[in-house]
C-alpha cells in the first residue's frame, strides 16, 4: 500500500464536502465544490489521489446514510431559510428557526472562517497529508470563533450533510467517507469489509475486586485494553475507520494523536485532560470505551487486521504484567534475576489475555456494477446471511426480507409515475451490519480453550491462579504459615498494593497497581505530577460531615498534628464537589488527611492503634456538627449502577424511527402527499429505518458525551460523588446517602434528554 497516496486518498475524501456546505448550498456562485473545498485542494497538492476510490465512497456513505425518495422530488431545502433538524433516535424536528436569522448570515463570510479555521490546522502539521488528516478529523467540528458577530457556537458540529435529510451531521458523513476511500485505497481489489471485534471477559475481570479501588481499576483497565485493541487498526487506517465508537475527543485518543502521531501540543491547549491538574477531575482517568468495535476495513486485510490488533494489546499486556512484576521486586528489595519463579508466573498466567474475538463481512457479497454505483444481485449475501437468520439458502433475511428493500432493491417504476433510482451497495449496509453481529455472537459462542497449569496455592481474589511468587516452593504451603512471601514484604511496605494476608496472581496485581501506573503515566504525558488514584469508601461515608467541617473553618484536634505527620497511606481522592467548594480552604489538605488516617485505622496492627487514629479523626470532624458530644461517624454509604435502556437495540434495529420521519419537512410533505394515493409508497414511509453508520455515529457520540461529560458533572459536581465506571450506557458509582436518589433521578433525566 503506497502511504503518500493512501493518506492523500482519505484526505482527498474528507475534503469533498465543506463543513459549511448547508449554510452555503444555492448561495454562492462558486458552490460547495468550491470556495473551500477548492482552495485547501489546492494548497494541499493533492496530485496522487484515487479518485475513483473518493467518488464510490460518497455514494456509498450518502446511500448508507440516507433514505432514497422518488425520482422527480425537489433537489435541495435551502436550509438556511427552514433550518430543521433532526433527532436521530427519537425523530423529533428540531426548529431552529426561532434561534436566529440564519438566512442573513452571509455565506462568503462562513466559508472565510471555515478556510480560516482549516488552513490554520494545515499549516500547523506542515502540509503533511497523514498529520493533516487526522487534526481535520479531531478538530474541523470545533470552530474557533473568536468575534461575536454572526458566531455560529455548537451549530457548527450539527450542521446536517444534506439539508433534506437533516438527521446526521457533515462530520459523520466525512468521517463515513475517509473511512470507505480508505478502505478501498487499501485493499488491491478496491473492496471494503466491515470488521467487528470484541475483547472479554468484562463482568469476571471487573467483579475480581475487594475493594472500590479494584473496581475502578477493572473497568478502566478494561477501557484501555479496548484502546490498546484497536490500535493497530487506528494507526493503519485513521481513526475515522472505526465507526462504533466514537474515538473523537476521547483523552486516550487525544494522547495519542499528540504523542505517537506528532499533532502540535498547542492543538490540545483547551482540552479537560490537559488543564486538569489532579485526578479526581481529569477525565484521563473516567473508563470511557467499550469493549467492542466497528471498522471499516480494506476486505483482503481484514484478518491481518484483526489478528494484528489481538497480538498487540496481547503483548502489551505480557508488558504491564513484567511491568508490575518489576515493581513489586523492587518495592520488596529484591533483584530483577529474570530466573526468578515470578517473572515465568506472569507470562503464563497472562497468555491469552484479553479473549479477542473477531468477525469480518465484505462488501463484495453484494454483487454491483464495475463503478459500484448500482447493486446488481445479492445472491451471495443472502446465501450468506441464512444460516444466522434460520433461513433456507435460497430465501432472503434480515434487512433483503424488508418492507425497505423490498421497494429500494430495483429500478422500478409504479402506476403513478413514482420512480426511484437503482441502489447502490452502501444501501445494504444494514444488512451487511447485522451478519457482521451475528457472525461476530457465534464466534463468541465457539472459545478455543487451553487448561491454565496452575498447581500451587492460588491467587486469594479470584483462586484461580498461582500467587506471585519468588520462590515455587512457597507455593506448596498455605500462604498463612509463611511470613517471608513476595506479599509479606509488599504488606509491609506498601499497604495499598496488598492487605496484610493477600496474595494475588498475576491479573490481579495489575488490577491493584493500576492507579499506580497510570498515574505516573499520565504526569509524565501532560507534566505534572498525579498521586495514586485511590477510590475510598470512607471518602464517601464521610463526604457529608467533611462538607460541613469544612464550612466550620476546618479545625483540628489535639494530637492531630502528630499522627497527620506519620501517614503512610498513599492519598485518596477527595469528591471533586468538596474540592470545588473549598478550594482556597487550607483546610482542605488537612481533609485528606483525615480520610486517610481512616484508611491506615482499618489496616492498623492492633485495636488500640486504630481507635487512636479514629478518635483524632472523630474530634477533628465533630467540629462540623457543632462539637456535639454524641457526634458519629456516617458508616454507610450507596453504590449506584445504571444501565441504559434499549441501548442494543438503537445499534442492532436503529431506533424505530420511520424512513418518513428522516425527511425534512419540505420533502416528508411532498413524500405524505403522494403517498395518500400510493400505498406501496406509504408503507415504505412508515417502515422502521435500519441500522446506519451515521446513526452509529451519533449513537456513540450521544453516549461519549454522557459518559465523560454529563455523568462526571451529575455525580461529581452537582453531588459529592465519586464516579468508579462512566462508559457509554453504564455508569458504577458510589455516593453519600443522603445523595444517592437524587442523584439516580438526575442520571435518568439526563439519559432521557429531559
Amino acid at each position: 500500500m503506497n502511504n503518500e497516496r493512501f493518506w492523500q486518498t482519505k484526505l482527498d475524501a474528507r475534503l469533498h464536502d465543506p463543513g459549511e456546505k448547508s449554510l452555503i448550498l444555492m448561495r454562492t456562485r462558486a458552490g460547495h465544490e468550491g470556495g473551500t473545498v477548492k482552495a485547501l485542494r489546492e494548497a494541499l497538492a493533492l496530485h496522487s489521489v484515487d479518485t475513483a476510490a473518493v467518488k464510490r465512497a460518497d455514494w456509498w456513505a450518502s446511500a448508507a446514510d440516507r433514505p432514497q425518495w422518488p425520482k422527480d422530488f425537489g433537489d435541495q431545502v435551502r436550509w438556511t431559510n427552514e433550518p430543521v433538524l433532526i433527532h436521530p433516535v427519537s425523530g423529533e424536528q428540531i426548529d431552529l428557526r426561532a434561534q436566529g436569522r440564519l438566512k442573513e448570515t452571509e455565506p462568503d463570510d462562513i466559508a472565510a472562517r471555515s478556510l480560516a479555521h482549516f488552513d490554520r490546522l494545515r499549516e500547523q502539521c506542515g502540509n503533511d497529508p497523514k498529520r493533516t488528516l487526522l487534526a481535520f478529523w479531531r478538530f474541523g467540528p470545533e470552530l474557533n470563533e473568536q468575534e461575536d458577530d454572526a458566531k455560529l457556537g455548537a451549530l457548527w458540529r450539527q450542521l446536517p450533510a444534506d439539508s433534506r435529510v437533516p438527521d446526521h451531521s457533515i462530520w459523520e458523513h466525512l468521517d463515513l467517507t475517509s473511512a470507505f476511500a480508505g478502505a478501498f485505497a487499501g485493499d488491491e481489489n478496491g473492496e471494503a469489509a466491515l470488521l467487528a471485534m470484541s475483547i472479554g471477559p468484562v463482568q469476571p475481570f471487573i467483579a475480581a475486586a475487594r475493594s472500590t479501588s479494584d473496581l475502578w481499576a477493572g473497568s478502566h483497565l478494561l477501557a484501555r485494553l479496548a484502546w490498546e485493541t484497536m490500535r493497530p487498526l487506528v494507526e493503519e487506517l485513521g481513526p475515522d475507520a472505526v465507526l462504533f465508537p466514537s474515538l473523537r475527543g476521547i483523552p486516550q485518543v487525544d494522547l495519542w494523536l499528540r504523542d505517537r502521531c506528532g499533532l502540535p501540543d498547542e492543538l490540545f491547549s483547551d482540552a479537560l485532560w490537559k488543564r486538569s491538574a489532579n485526578a479526581d477531575a481529569n477525565p484521563l482517568f473516567a473508563a470511557a470505551l467499550p469493549n467492542r468495535f466497528v471498522a471499516l476495513v480494506p476486505a483482503g486485510r481484514a484478518r491481518i487486521l484483526a489478528e494484528r490488533c489481538r497480538d498487540h494489546v496481547r503483548d502489551w499486556m505480557q508488558r504491564v504484567g513484567r511491568q508490575v512484576v518489576e515493581r513489586l521486586l523492587q518495592e520488596a528489595g529484591e533483584s530483577l534475576d529474570e530466573s526468578l519463579y515470578c517473572f515465568e508466573q506472569a507470562r503464563r498466567q497472562l497468555a491469552g489475555f484479553p479473549e479477542v474475538h473477531w468477525a469480518s463481512v465484505p462488501f463484495s457479497l453484494i454483487g454491483a456494477t464495475p463503478d459500484g454505483k448500482q447493486v446488481t444481485d445479492t445472491a451471495q449475501l443472502s446465501e450468506a446471511m441464512a444460516p444466522f437468520f434460520g433461513a433456507v439458502s435460497d430465501e432472503p433475511a434480515g434487512f433483503l426480507a424488508g418492507k425497505a428493500w423490498e421497494v429500494l432493491q430495483r429500478d422500478i417504476q409504479w402506476e403513478d409515475g413514482t420512480d426511484f433510482f437503482i441502489p447502490n451497495p452502501g444501501v445494504l449496509y444494514p444488512a451487511i451490519y447485522e451478519l457482521a453481529e451475528r457472525v461476530l455472537a457465534a464466534a463468541k459462542s465457539v472459545r478455543s480453550f487451553e487448561q491454565m497449569d496452575e498447581r500451587g496455592w492460588r491467587d486469594s481474589l479470584t483462586g484461580e491462579a498461582e500467587w506471585l511468587t519468588t520462590d515455587r516452593h512457597q507455593l506448596d504451603r498455605s500462604c498463612r504459615q509463611q511470613s517471608d512471601t513476595l506479599w509479606a514484604r509488599i504488606a509491609q511496605k506498601r499497604p495499598a498494593w496488598a492487605k496484610q494476608g493477600e496474595h494475588l496472581g498475576t491479573l490481579s496485581a495489575v488490577k491493584r497497581l493500576w492507579p499506580t501506573l497510570f498515574a505516573e503515566e499520565v504526569g509524565t504525558a501532560v507534566g505534572r505530577d498525579f498521586d495514586r488514584f485511590v477510590v475510598s469508601t470512607h471518602t464517601m461515608a464521610l463526604a457529608r460531615q467533611l462538607d460541613h467541617w469544612l464550612e466550620h473553618g476546618g479545625l483540628t484536634a489535639d494530637g492531630y498534628s502528630a499522627v497527620a505527620g506519620k501517614i503512610e497511606r498513599d492519598r485518596v481522592a477527595l469528591p471533586v464537589r468538596l474540592v470545588l467548594r473549598h478550594r482556597d480552604n487550607p483546610a482542605l489538605k488537612d481533609a485528606r488527611s483525615l480520610l486517610a488516617l481512616m484508611e491506615q485505622a482499618q489496616e492498623s496492627e492492633t485495636d488500640a492503634e486504630a481507635e487512636r487514629l479514629r478518635r483524632v479523626v472523630r474530634d477533628t470532624l465533630k467540629w462540623g456538627a457543632g462539637d456535639r458530644d454524641d457526634f458519629r461517624f456516617e458508616t454507610y454509604y450507596g453504590l449506584l449502577l445504571m444501565d441504559g435502556d434499549r441501548m442494543g437495540a438503537l445499534l442492532a434495529e436503529g431506533g424505530g424511527v420511520n424512513f418518513g420521519e428522516s425527511f425534512h419537512p419540505a420533502i416528508r410533505q411532498q413524500f405524505e402527499a403522494r403517498a395518500d394515493r400510493n400505498p406501496r409508497l406509504k408503507a415504505y414511509a412508515d417502515t422502521p429505518r435500519p441500522p446506519s453508520p451515521g446513526r452509529h455515529m451519533a449513537i456513540s457520540g450521544a453516549l461519549n458525551d454522557f459518559a465523560l461529560r454529563l455523568v462526571p458533572h451529575i455525580v461529581q459536581r452537582e453531588y459529592l460523588g465519586r464516579l468508579i465506571y462512566g462508559g457509554g450506557d453504564d455508569v458504577l458509582a458510589m455516593l453519600p446517602v443522603a445523595d444517592l436518589l437524587p442523584a439516580a433521578a438526575r442520571l435518568r433525566d439526563a439519559w432521557s434528554g429531559v
